[in-house]
């Protein structure tokens, strides 16, 4: 194995013990010497000064014998290493550094099981609560701060940044949705701030998407439109972040009444998204899929006043909603009820859009960032006098009395 330490057992041996004696002359146990020269373990700090006098060395040579032997002479490319121990201060210095450089408390498998932990979450987000997400989000959030005060690598310092940022992405995102305003500025910031250390543009593209979203929901559509287009010229071209801030781009050049803009922007989506391939799965918050593509192209069409929103809207509600069950909707489906109830009403069909709208508001998936949509589509029920307007009233009025968690 190239993370033995032969040249910590060969001083060992050269000072005359065998593992068991050399334990009991360090204070450890014979398989806790074994794990030291295997490289499994290091030796904890207050051992150090015992294990050097055992070996009549400096504790600056022994940093350098518990230098994996991959930092001594390799069998590798590298031959231009040469085969000799250390001799002097120098080379026990650079040792030392190549020794610190490589030394981990954190690992690959840790790294690998946040992120596959974002992935679960980022997934569950369709369906879960917001709460329910966030008490989630926060505790492995915690998690991912203390593993920063422990030694690794560089590369896995930028992982760990990186998967912290996307923690914090996600939890801004659930705070938004929650209606959290301060929690969620700190978070994006945190998450940009992440970003910017692990050289992640795609995660900081997605701060600005966020938020773009965020202030068109204020009916900020001017702020919406100038950071979907910040977020454009960030993401990396092919990502998911690239479609979806051009799709916010849509919704509010939509909302700003710039029809041939819409119309561009709803098209560069559409063509992007024919390009990509789920990787992390269709329901992943972060990946960009074809479904969403209709979704987005709904609402934008909805708020334009095309009557082509209807079709996009059924098709999503097609797609995504389990039978009749309105309880295992993915919130997709409960906004794209919103958006066929606004296209109904446009053309008349009046009793299918409160029946949609209705739907949407019973389903319990609206979450309180939305409830502005649900809204819109009640006040257009009672400007036209339509006699299911109380019931409707009465609906919303109990979406707005849930808890948020709901």
């Amino acid at each position: 194995m190239t993370s033995r330490r032969r040249r910590l057992a060969q001083r060992r041996k050269a000072c005359g013990y065998n593992q068991e004696e050399f334990g009991e002359a360090v204070g450890a146990d014979r398989s806790t010497v074994q794990r030291w020269e295997s490289g499994k373990t290091d030796p904890q700090p207050w051992q150090r000064p015992k294990i050097a006098k055992a070996l009549s060395i400096t504790t600056g040579e022994l940093a350098a014998l518990l230098a994996p032997d991959a930092f001594a002479p390799p069998q590798s490319p590298n031959e231009w290493i040469a085969d000799v121990s250390p001799n002097g201060e120098d080379e026990f210095d650079a040792l030392e550094l190549a020794r610190r450089v490589s030394a981990s408390d954190v690992g690959k498998e840790t790294l690998g099981g946040l992120e596959r932990t974002f992935d679960e979450l980022a997934m569950g987000y369709p369906v879960l609560p917001p709460q329910d997400l966030l008490e989630r989000v926060r505790k492995y959030s915690a998690y991912v701060a203390h593993l920063m005060d422990a030694r690794m690598t560089l590369a896995e310092q930028r992982r760990l940044y990186a998967v912290g940022g996307w923690f914090q992405l996600l939890g801004a995102t659930l705070h938004i949705d929650l209606n959290q305003e301060h929690a969620a500025t700190a978070r994006l910031r945190a998450a940009a701030t992440l970003a910017q250390h692990a050289d992640h543009r795609e995660i900081e593209a997605w701060c600005y998407e966020t938020d773009a979203w965020r202030v068109l929901t204020d009916g900020d559509y001017a702020r919406a439109l100038e950071l979907s287009q910040i977020a454009q010229d960030l993401a990396p071209a092919g990502t998911s972040v690239a479609i979806q801030a051009t799709a916010q781009e849509g919704r509010a050049r939509a909302r700003l009444g710039e029809g041939p803009e819409t119309y561009a922007a709803i098209d560069r989506v559409q063509h992007m998204s024919a390009a990509m391939v789920p990787r992390k799965g269709t329901e992943h918050h972060y990946q960009y899929d074809p479904g969403k593509a209709l979704a987005y192209a709904a609402t934008t069409l909805a708020w334009v006043g095309d009557p082509a929103a209807e079709g996009y809207a059924r098709q999503v509600i097609a797609r995504l909603a389990p039978a009749d069950d309105v309880e295992k909707w993915p919130r997709r489906v409960a906004s794209a009820n919103i958006d066929l109830a606004l296209a109904l009403l446009g053309g008349d069909r009046l009793d299918e859009a409160c029946n949609a709208a209705q739907r949407a508001i019973l389903s319990g998936r609206i979450v309180p960032s939305n409830h502005w949509r649900a809204l819109e589509v009640v006040r257009a029920v009672e400007r036209r006098q339509l006699p299911e307007a109380s019931d409707l009233r009465e609906a919303y009025q109990g979406l707005k009395a849930l808890p948020s968690g709901s």
